[in-house]
């Protein structure tokens, strides 16, 4: 939709959300229950294996309870056998409803790999579609300060990469 070649996969998205779940929790000054913020990091997109990434512009039509309730189900399918279903479960909805220091952490990570992946498609192939990204999000869009402290950095890098562009 946006004019991105070789874009990310889901799992590609799902790795860099997990690392950058990591890097932030190193700014916490409280501690965290890691394996539950890995599973969460993993865990956030799967029903997407179902339902696929729904564009932004579509999900302007549909009702957020009724995309939550939709993938609620498909992972509710996706970890029926599984033996640690229902603490996965859990954690999903803690992520959905941001209810824990976990929970806003990968969603902030969430919310970062994102851009830095904008970034990187700007910066590497020029691309200015990718607008929609950045509009969309402001330093109140984070949880955490240290997050709010990235989302700055990656936005100066952007204007940095404008103003090159410019000079080009």
């Amino acid at each position: 939709m946006r004019g991105v070649a070789d874009a990310e996969s889901v799992s590609d998205h799902t790795f860099g959300v997990a690392f950058v779940s990591l890097v932030l929790a190193q700014f916490l000054e409280r501690s965290i229950d890691t394996a539950k913020l890995l599973s969460m990091a993993l865990i956030h997109d799967l029903p997407e294996a179902v339902l696929s990434d729904i564009p932004a512009p579509a999900l302007r039509h549909i009702p957020r309870d009724v995309k939550g309730a939709a993938e609620a189900e498909v992972l509710e399918r996706l970890v029926d056998d599984l033996p640690q279903r229902e603490k996965w479960q859990a954690w999903w909805r803690e992520f959905a409803e941001r209810t824990s220091v976990e929970a806003k952490i990968v969603h902030d990570a969430d919310r970062i790999e994102m851009l830095i992946q904008a970034l990187v498609y700007e910066e590497t192939t020029g691309n200015r579609w990718l607008e929609q990204f950045w509009a969309q999000t402001t330093p109140d869009s984070f949880e955490l300060e240290a997050s709010r402290s990235v989302f700055e950095a990656l936005h100066d890098a952007r204007g940095q990469l404008g103003r090159q562009c410019e000079l080009d």
